[in-house]
């Protein structure tokens, strides 16, 4: 199933990401990590695709494990910018071979070596050339990133929105934003696309910080505004590991109600692989999900 067609219905959906292992050695644990959230049925799954393309064969892997063990829709990411179009095509290939006919389209993280390498002969510079070659290629429904508190490459919003809505123009068929610890800044910001003309669906991001050292780590990857009220919980309960992972699930839980009672069909969460993380959120939500629009 093509997630596009999950996202249009007009019911209340819950999505989560996985990881897939740095190293081979890891790989089993993660396999039964991902297996375990697999087996709570959310409405589709996402796989990373590490920085520089290190964990692509296992990005694959761990999406195709999924794919045929729980009939769960699946999405791989797929990152361009330090890959020529040779394997780039071999990747969209081997998705296709697989099953696998939704793909996160991203550019990718600059590493320090790629920043300090010299651009000028790279095929990829950004994710829309990506999202292009996808949509020549067919058949794949394609997500892209975006970033309500603005791409930190950005000088400002408006030029960000300018080139999010050339993602869409090129073919990006819905968006995911990063991690959102704030709602009232996702609403402002799906309100300015919107103005913008960008009328595809867009899926929050949410992140459940269950221990404290998540918070730095958090704040250095997305940039992302820590309101006071999230700040005071992890203060607080940041030194008992149960405690700050209890709270990290309500605070979620609290973040994912307001976002449907205020219309928005679908959120993703970034679940960092922990089923039991998982399976707090989605328990919580167990009268809530699947309930329609309409009623």
């Amino acid at each position: 199933m093509q997630i596009i067609d999950i996202l249009n219905k007009n019911q209340m959906s819950l999505s989560f990401e996985v990881f897939p292992p740095k190293i081979e050695t890891s790989f089993e644990s993660v396999r039964q990590a991902t297996e375990e959230i697999a087996a709570l049925k959310p409405s589709f799954m996402s796989v990373t695709y590490g920085a520089g393309g290190g964990t692509s064969d296992y990005t694959l892997s761990v999406a195709k494990n999924i794919k045929e063990k729980y009939n769960v829709p699946m999405l791989a990411h797929l990152t361009c910018v330090s890959s020529d179009k040779a394997l780039v095509a071999k990747r969209i290939n081997d998705m296709k071979n697989a099953g696998i006919t939704n793909i996160m389209a991203l550019r990718g993280d600059l590493t320090p070596e790629l920043q300090n390498s010299d651009r000028k002969n790279w095929d990829y510079r950004h994710a829309v050339d990506l999202i292009r070659e996808l949509k020549e290629v067919g058949g794949f429904c394609i997500g892209a990133a975006c970033y309500p508190e603005v791409h930190p490459e950005s000088s400002n919003q408006r030029e960000d929105i300018k080139y999010l809505k050339e993602k869409v123009d090129a073919g990006a068929d819905f968006l995911t934003t990063q991690m959102v610890f704030d709602n009232n800044l996702f609403f402002n910001f799906l309100y300015k696309i919107r103005e913008a003309g960008i009328t595809v669906p867009v899926l929050p991001g949410i992140m459940p910080i269950t221990n404290a050292n998540q918070v730095d780590r958090a704040i250095k990857l997305s940039g992302a505004f820590m309101p006071q009220r999230f700040r005071a919980i992890v203060d607080k309960f940041g030194r008992s590991p149960e405690a700050c992972k209890q709270a990290g699930i309500a605070y979620a839980t609290d973040q994912i109600i307001d976002l449907y009672a205020n219309g928005i069909t679908n959120v993703h969460v970034y679940s960092m692989n922990k089923p039991e993380v998982a399976l707090g959120i989605q328990q919580n939500l167990s009268a809530i999900l699947g309930n329609s629009f309409s009623e």
